[in-house]
């Protein structure tokens, strides 16, 4: 049976602290919702004293989520912890998360302060969370570098007050995965009272190691680790949520449950990346645009006799479609077979040696190929065999103007033509489409890039549209992006069975 590890998240607290990551009210609730949907146990919605807005959204996510606890951070401070309180007066289940620094940097330079006066703050401070909500955590800052036994002497006088899980944060990055391991250890074998309490893994990335640190903490007694998504948090961020979860998930050596809903992960991932305007880095691991992506030749070729080869994890476990196995001047004949299989061609012998030396010619020039540059290899980059053409195209739109387009299609030989309203011109002339189309597509995918350079750019459209369960891709180019667009779009459309 394997052991319950608690997943706390922090984005909404430690995650918002990055510059420029700020949330409002309406932001902090939507992704509430997200993590609780995702599963996580805990939600740190925010410091609830450090500000009326974040006041405000501690409060509103208490009304919003039902089962996950809400947790709002506070100094070993009076007021902080009664504003918590206040905060967290409409959570169902409710904590205050309330500390602080028991390293010799902390205890002296920060604070001023000596060790035992440091210990008589602690307590009294969780004494009075423990009498106002149900449950508290308490965090040790700096306890990376802290020392362990002075570090025991803390833990067991909070735990004596009422804390009920111990938060033993590596606040600045620094420690090593086998010293942040002892340490959680050395904690499960001198403190009395350990029992009562559930260790927490809280570790920055300072040095690159924060979700080893964490697995290491896990593996050694830690039953709770606070996580954000992305990664997100002060400096060069925190343990990842999606690394954590996913390493326990993939090894299964290690015997814990998370409870957290993988196949939600990339989704939640796009939408914190999103509202907090934070792209995610490419070869970011799980939720990167390449962490399923494969252009190597020998790669690629191992991933397509079995993805096991070169993949640990299912793309489908985490949200991922599929993976993607990328064209550049790299790649061998076995992914550009699967590609050209994909498109409805199946070279073989002779022909497919002289589609790959001018595949490979080509790819020298480009950094990486797309369907339409297949197409155009193979000399089928026109249009005549397609059961859907663009015939005309008229679009208005301006500061003043409500965008509105008409479309005029050659559906089977057949004239259609719509006219339809949109946000923007080419919403309106995806609208007008889907008028004429009368079978159901959503579009999933948008990618403009240039052809050429200069005012007179040709613009190159790509898309991706989920129609009769499954994905089809369309491409347009066109020296109006808008054109080309609909190109894209009425390309993909053919390949539907259109009534």
């Amino acid at each position: 049976m394997s052991d319950k590890l608690y997943i706390f998240d922090t984005t909404l607290r430690d995650g918002e602290q990055v510059p420029g990551c700020q949330l409002n009210t309406i932001e902090k609730i939507e992704v509430a919702k997200a993590l609780e949907v995702l599963g996580v146990d805990v939600i740190e919605a925010g410091f609830p004293v450090s500000s009326p807005g974040d006041f405000e959204a501690v409060q509103e996510i208490c009304k919003t989520v039902s089962d996950t606890t809400v947790c709002g951070l506070t100094r070993a401070v009076a007021k902080d912890i009664e504003v918590a309180a206040d905060a967290l007066k409409f959570a169902r289940n409710a904590r205050i998360h309330t500390g602080i620094g028991t390293s010799p940097y902390h205890i002296k330079l920060k604070l001023n302060s000596n060790e035992d006066e440091i210990i008589e703050r602690a307590v009294k401070a969780v004494k009075l969370a423990r009498n106002l909500v149900p449950e508290v955590e308490f965090y040790a800052e700096d306890a990376g570098r802290s020392d362990n036994e002075y570090l025991a002497k803390v833990v067991e006088a909070v735990i004596a007050a009422g804390a009920t899980i111990i938060n033993i944060p590596d606040t600045t990055g620094y420690c090593l995965p086998d010293e942040y391991g002892a340490k959680i250890r050395f904690l499960m074998e001198n403190v009395r009272g350990i029992d009562r309490a559930i260790l927490s893994t809280h570790c920055h990335n300072d040095l690159g190691m924060a979700t080893a640190n964490s697995l290491a903490g896990i593996v050694n007694g830690a039953r709770q680790v606070e996580v954000t998504i992305n990664g997100l948090g002060e400096r060069a961020g925190n343990t990842s949520l999606e690394e954590v979860v996913m390493a326990i998930h993939t090894r299964k050596d290690l015997p814990f449950d998370t409870g957290i809903q993988t196949q939600k992960i990339m989704e939640t991932s796009r939408l914190v990346s999103s509202l907090m305007n934070m792209p995610v880095q490419a070869n970011k691991a799980i939720v990167g645009r390449n962490a399923f992506a494969h252009s190597s030749g020998i790669h690629q070729d191992g991933v397509l006799k079995n993805r096991e080869n070169y993949e640990i994890i299912e793309p489908a476990m985490v949200g991922v479609d599929e993976s993607a196995l990328v064209l550049t001047a790299r790649s061998g004949r076995a992914a550009l077979k699967h590609h050209l299989n994909r498109l409805g061609h199946d070279p073989n012998g002779d022909e497919l040696v002289k589609i790959y030396d001018r595949f490979l010619i080509l790819a020298d020039k480009k950094k990486q190929l797309s369907d339409e540059d297949l197409l155009m290899l193979i000399g089928n980059g026109a249009t005549a065999d397609q059961s859907v053409k663009l015939k005309l195209l008229q679009v208005v739109a301006g500061k003043s103007t409500i965008p509105m387009a008409t479309v005029h299609l050659d559906v089977m030989g057949a004239a259609r033509m719509a006219t339809a309203e949109g946000n923007g011109p080419i919403d309106a002339c995806m609208n007008a489409v889907k008028k004429i189309i009368t079978s159901d597509f959503v579009l999933d995918e948008f990618l403009i890039q240039a052809i050429t350079r200069g005012s007179d750019d040709v613009g190159k459209v790509h898309v991706k549209i989920f129609a009769e369960n499954r994905p089809l891709y369309g491409f347009g180019a066109d020296v109006d992006i808008i054109t080309a667009s609909v190109k894209a779009v009425v390309d993909a459309v053919s390949k539907m069975s259109i009534k």
